[in-house]
């Protein structure tokens, strides 16, 4: 029996466990490239949603001295303090944003599903600005945000234009980095104290708007806040 020629078996060896190693490499650079993307993504829409919360607390310590809020339904150019800068500006992630545009686009989406009917709020540019500029020792964010001022919506007189119960609806935007969006909405009253309660409505993305049709906020002045909720199957739930 005559020997096999076995010559470069070797050479196939080696280039197989290159393949392997070059495998387990490339599997490696890709697992910590995701694990930097999702980290900075969380990090972006954290931000974010921070700088929406923060800009609705900033606007409410305006809102107390305003004396009469249909001024703020009616006339449309009564602003908080916190307008700064330009009304167009360019995003972190270089798109163009126009605060007058968005305020359109708001409106229009409420007007898309009409859920309060005649009651709909009438959304007026409150304040607008980069979070940065929101203290005078500056802020650590690259977000922009924008807070509309609307009538509440659970008043029945269908005028969004006077507010009747002494309630408002806040809608606060937040831009930030990598692409990163987030919205709030928060109704706020006037206590007989003269001072400000909260209630939340909801924290929305851009692509949640079909949740406006599934929740109202009813808010009493100088009460507890209440919440109203209405489910697609169950009818109306009053907390």
């Amino acid at each position: 029996m005559g020997w096999r020629n076995e010559r470069g078996v070797a050479l196939i060896i080696v280039l197989l466990s290159t393949m392997l190693l070059t495998a387990l490499a490339v599997s490696l650079v890709l697992l910590t490239s995701s694990e930097t993307l999702l980290t900075a993504n969380y990090r972006n829409a954290h931000d974010a949603l921070y700088a929406a919360d923060a800009a609705v607390e900033r606007v409410v310590q305006d809102l107390l001295t305003v004396g009469q809020w249909n001024d703020l339904l009616q006339a449309g150019n009564l602003q908080s303090s916190f307008t700064e800068g330009a009304t167009s500006v360019r995003l972190p992630d270089g798109t163009q944003l126009d605060v007058a545009r968005e305020c359109a686009r708001v409106q229009a989406e409420t007007n898309r599903l009409h859920v309060w009917g005649a009651n709909d709020p009438t959304w007026r540019v409150y304040a607008y600005g980069p979070m940065a500029n929101m203290l005078p020792e500056g802020v650590d964010s690259r977000a922009y945000v924008l807070v509309l001022v609307g009538d509440d919506p659970s008043e029945s007189d269908g005028n969004p234009l006077a507010d009747t119960n002494g309630v408002l609806t806040l809608h606060a935007e937040a831009w930030g980095a990598g692409g990163s969006h987030k919205v709030i909405e928060m109704t706020v009253a006037r206590t007989a104290s003269n001072e400000i309660e909260r209630g939340y409505i909801a924290q929305r993305g851009q692509e949640e708007w079909n949740q406006r049709a599934r929740k109202a906020a009813v808010q009493t002045p100088g009460r507890a806040l209440t919440e109203m909720k209405m489910s697609v199957g169950g009818g109306l739930a009053t907390q």
